[in-house]
């Protein structure tokens, strides 16, 4: 059976996403699903604030440089609030979509049906209007190069 695919759109809602990722990476260790379930995120910049976002990332790197010097006291906790509120602006901008491969084999086809119809009414997809591609639907070979691509 070939595999089907599950995407879901957090729009710009990091927390939502890596939420939805932590509960996929909750099931696929506890019904050991490794190489059955996978997931990938695909981020695309807003136009306008892709250039907003550049200056951003040095300063990503700054706060991780400062954690990992170690625990400096006041000065290092002051200096780590204005990065982290300018990340969490930046994260903002970007358009997140969550794709979940399912890929069950021939005579699992139940299992791979539970999931399909699970994973859409779950906690974190509810509000993301899931779209699931099947094997022969028109879209189904763009979406899994694009899943092939992503890292």
């Amino acid at each position: 059976m070939a595999h089907s695919f599950v995407i879901c759109d957090f729009g710009s809602n990091e927390e939502a996403a890596q939420q939805g990722r932590l509960r996929i990476d909750g099931w696929k260790q506890g019904y050991r699903l490794d190489k059955k379930m996978q997931v990938k995120f695909e981020r695309k910049e807003q136009e306008g604030k892709a250039a907003a976002d550049a200056p951003a990332a040095p300063a990503k790197t700054a706060k991780s440089g400062v954690k990992a010097k170690g625990k400096a006291g006041a000065k290092s906790k002051a200096g780590d609030e204005s990065p982290s509120k300018a990340d969490t602006g930046a994260g903002n901008n970007a358009n997140i979509r969550l794709i979940v491969r399912l890929d069950f084999s021939d005579h699992e086809k139940l299992s791979h049906q539970r999931w399909i119809e699970r994973i859409p009414t779950e906690e974190p997809f509810k509000t993301t209007n899931p779209k699931i591609i099947r094997a022969g639907q028109p879209e189904f070979k763009t979406t899994s190069d694009l899943f092939d691509a992503l890292n």
